[in-house]
């Protein structure tokens, strides 16, 4: 039969499907309810995305309180601690105007990352930095992986070449360890969600040790740094610059819509794990971008980019930007939409740069230079070997602790207290997507009986 298949598929000939296999694709009745649900879920969720943010002191007196609720959906609270990045270069490779830098840093004890770091030869003092954070792209040769880097190096070539500090950093999954990002679906570890546990944590915790490692270096102004990157970049970018506020000017590309195109369009087919945060508090993702509200934010997306459609991305604006305009920064927040699917083009390279020069370097020169790629795989590569100390691929099962074995209370009353500290977290959190009435209860029995209204006419 597999034989068979196969031949069909290589001849381009569909095989014959009977009515009966035709009538089991088609949706359920429970199928559409579902999506019926998640629908009218998703919905609720856009309507009150900041609806209740009328004022600045509104929006201030609750900013850091959902920031905190971030880097709890994102399995990283409370702070893991900073421990000593160990930093090692492990080469050097040159052009006429900049160098690299190949490095790896260890962003916790045994997480390592792998990362370039681009820097101009003529620099008279500190210059602006960007962080790039890349996106998915495998550079894998005889069953050596050069990390993501390597796919994105033009852009920090292009950088450098324009007075820019730019590090690179390998992702998780796409690194020169790699590590895994397709947990749930794709491994059955779907306890990820209960543990609390998301790679996109990962990838913001990265991001942020990143950071550390740049303002550390000499070449760098720690006062103008920058972040982007593109589709699992952007999504870091955001979240990164959300989180950080070293960050002074971010643009991401391509790398967030809304719920709408997500759950209700669809769109959540094209992506991984590390995309998402786990969504505890029942956020629609205007609320995240909002958190970079009043630094430079450039939101750069294409017209026909299939898992970050342009309606949701436009509808994403339009909330961010009351955000803006309440702190009177409308200047600050800036949209591009390039024609084209979900690809790296000029058409969102050059905007990019430009709103980097504008922010961080207060200037706007003629973008002269097209961004290309310099070296080999080979050539950008910063280890010789998996070190034996590493964790990047089990992180999953240690980034977010487990939690400790509660006390036996000493009295009735201290049982009490934490019988409803206990209870109030599982409605804040574990079950806050619970209806507040749930309606009466309908059901309908097999073999005809019709409709029951309780579970007590069932046992009548």
């Amino acid at each position: 039969m597999l034989k068979r298949f196969l031949l069909l598929a290589g001849l381009c000939i569909p095989p014959v499907v009977s009515s009966a296999a035709s009538a089991a694709l088609q949706p359920s009745r429970g199928d559409k309810m579902i999506a019926d649900y998640f629908r009218l879920e998703t919905a609720k969720l856009a309507d009150k995305c900041l609806a209740d943010i009328k004022t600045l002191d509104e929006w201030t007196s609750k900013r850091e309180k959902y920031r905190q609720q971030l880097f709890e959906m994102l399995g990283l609270w409370p702070l893991p601690k900073k421990s000593d990045l160990q930093p090692v270069i492990t080469g050097k490779v040159e052009q006429d105007s900049f160098f690299v830098e190949k490095l790896h840093f260890q962003s916790m004890p045994g997480l390592y990352v792998t990362a370039n770091l681009y820097v101009p030869k003529q620099l008279t003092k500190p210059a602006p930095a960007v962080l790039y954070v890349c996106g998915h792209a495998r550079v894998v040769t005889n069953g050596i992986s050069y990390g993501n880097k390597v796919g994105y190096q033009h852009h920090g070539a292009w950088f450098a070449r324009n007075g820019y500090v730019c590090l690179l950093i390998d992702t998780l999954q796409l690194g020169e360890i790699e590590g895994l990002h397709h947990g749930t679906y794709r491994e059955g570890m779907w306890w990820w969600n209960s543990r609390g546990y998301t790679p996109a944590g990962v990838e913001a915790w990265n991001s942020i040790r990143a950071l550390d490692y740049l303002v550390s270096r000499p070449e760098v102004d720690p006062e103008r740094l920058g972040i982007t990157g593109r589709s699992g970049g952007g999504a870091y970018s955001w979240t990164t610059a959300a989180l950080d506020e070293r960050i002074k000017v971010a643009a991401p590309v391509a790398g967030v819509t809304d719920l709408q195109n997500y759950v209700v369009d669809g769109a959540i087919e094209g992506h991984c794990d590390c995309m998402f945060i786990l969504h505890t508090y029942r956020w629609d993702y205007p609320q995240l971008a909002a958190l970079l509200a009043p630094r430079p934010l450039l939101i750069v997306n294409s017209d026909s980019d299939s898992i970050f459609p342009l309606d949701g991305v436009i509808r994403l604006h339009g909330k961010v930007r009351k955000i803006y305009e309440l702190y009177q920064a409308r200047d600050k927040l800036g949209l591009v939409i390039g024609p084209g699917p979900h690809k790296d083009t000029q058409d969102l390279q050059v905007p990019v740069l430009r709103w980097f020069n504008r922010h961080l370097k207060n200037e706007d020169p003629i973008i002269e230079r097209a961004a290309v790629k310099f070296f080999e795989p080979e050539q950008l590569r910063a280890l010789t070997g998996i070190p034996p100390d590493q964790i990047n691929k089990t992180i999953q099962n240690t980034f977010v602790p487990t939690a400790t074995a509660p006390r036996v209370p000493e009295s009735k009353e201290a049982w009490q207290a934490e019988r409803d500290a206990w209870l109030s977290g599982l409605k804040e959190k574990t079950f806050a997507g619970w209806p507040a009435d749930a309606g009466p209860f309908f059901c309908r029995l097999a073999g005809g009986r019709g409709p029951v209204e309780s579970a007590q006419n069932i046992l009548d």
